[in-house]
C-alpha cells in the first residue's frame, strides 16, 4: 500500500494536469465563440437539423406536414433576428466584420455594412 506522501502527490499531479486540461479547453472555447457564439451555433445546428426533417419527407416523396413547415418558419424569422442582434453595434458579427474589414486581400466588401462612429458633441 502506497504511504500517504506518495498517494498525495499522485493526487496533486493527477489535479495539475486536469486544471491545465480544463483551462486550455475554456481557452479554446472562448477563441472560438469570438467568432461564432454558441447560442448561434446551436441554432443553426438546430434549424439545419429541421432542415433535415423537411428533405427527409420530400426524399421520400411525401409533403412534410404543417408543424414541421411551421417550425421553419420560426427558424427563419428567428434566425434573421439572431443575425440582425450579431451584426449590430457591438455585436459579435460587427467586431469580427470591422476585423474583417482591414484585410486589403479580402475577395468581398466588408465595410459596406459599419457604420461612422458616432461624435460626441
Amino acid at each position: 500500500m502506497p504511504d500517504d506522501t506518495n498517494l498525495l502527490e499522485r493526487i496533486a499531479r493527477e489535479l495539475k494536469d486536469i486544471r491545465e486540461l480544463t483551462s486550455f479547453m475554456v481557452n479554446a472555447i472562448r477563441e472560438a465563440e469570438s467568432e461564432i457564439p454558441e447560442k448561434m451555433r446551436r441554432f443553426i445546428l438546430y434549424m439545419h437539423a429541421a432542415h433535415d426533417i423537411v428533405n427527409l419527407y420530400h426524399e421520400n416523396g411525401q409533403p412534410p406536414p404543417p408543424w414541421v413547415l411551421r417550425e421553419m418558419e420560426r427558424c427563419d424569422d428567428r434566425f434573421r433576428q439572431l443575425l440582425t442582434e450579431a451584426h449590430t453595434d457591438g455585436g459579435a458579427f460587427e467586431k469580427v466584420r470591422r476585423e474583417m474589414a482591414e484585410d486589403p486581400e479580402n475577395r468581398w466588401d466588408h465595410t459596406r455594412q459599419l457604420t461612422k462612429p458616432k461624435e460626441n458633441s
